[in-house]
């Protein structure tokens, strides 16, 4: 059964082009429609948190000073997403985020982590949202925000449990197509990026190709 790592980063503000630097990373991880297990730490990277980011995430530059150096904070992730895919809200700002530190820190990439974006997936099932935030989808659907937000392990759990809301839409709106399929990470990477009005031609595309054998890329 596949097991799904849901991430988020907290950062310095900046893109890590841009000199910015992960200060949080959470990564929970969800199997067979749970939740089954959850990591998260603060990283020292040495850079220096500006008091607009401090106050929006409630990470202070005493507690990084105190925080395990970002490299070992990496490998430690690493080893506990090794072999799964990956899951994030706005999975472009984390994935950034995702290589540049662990590159950082010398890991050779997992080809099994491939980011499928909750944001992505949430405007194509709920276009009718007033928006599609990670704020904005909590309310919409009435989940639970356990802890600060803006911080990663409240925000990864939510995430978490949008993507199990994400599965259980594409399940019942398209049981009939589905079949014996689960609704998995490659399916997730293949609708993100399908427009909205080709949507479940898209999902019958994908499950024909799984039934036949072909290779099937995220």
């Amino acid at each position: 059964m596949e097991t799904i790592a849901v991430v988020d980063f907290e950062t310095t503000g900046l893109g890590p082009t841009s000199g910015g630097r992960a200060t949080e990373i959470a990564a929970v991880l969800v199997r067979g429609g749970e939740v089954v297990d959850a990591w998260s730490s603060l990283m020292n990277s040495g850079a220096w948190v500006p008091p607009q980011i401090q106050a929006l995430t409630g990470i202070t530059n005493a507690m990084l000073a105190e925080a395990p150096d970002a490299a070992e904070v990496m490998r430690e992730l690493a080893r506990f997403t090794a072999g799964c895919p990956l899951v994030a809200h706005n999975a472009a700002f984390d994935r950034g985020f995702w290589q540049a530190e662990m590159a950082r820190a010398g890991l050779a990439p997992d080809p099994a982590h491939q980011f499928a974006c909750t944001v992505l997936l949430s405007r194509r099932l709920w276009p009718e949202a007033p928006s599609h935030g990670l704020g904005a989808m909590t309310r919409f659907h009435g989940l639970q925000l356990t802890g600060r937000a803006h911080r990663a392990m409240a925000d990864a759990r939510v995430t978490a449990q949008l993507l199990l809301k994400v599965q259980q839409e594409v399940a019942a709106r398209f049981a009939m197509d589905l079949g014996d399929f689960s609704v998995d990470h490659a399916l997730l990477a293949e609708l993100q990026r399908t427009p909205l009005r080709w949507l479940r031609r898209g999902l019958v595309d994908h499950v024909k190709a799984r039934q036949a054998g072909q290779p099937i890329c995220c």
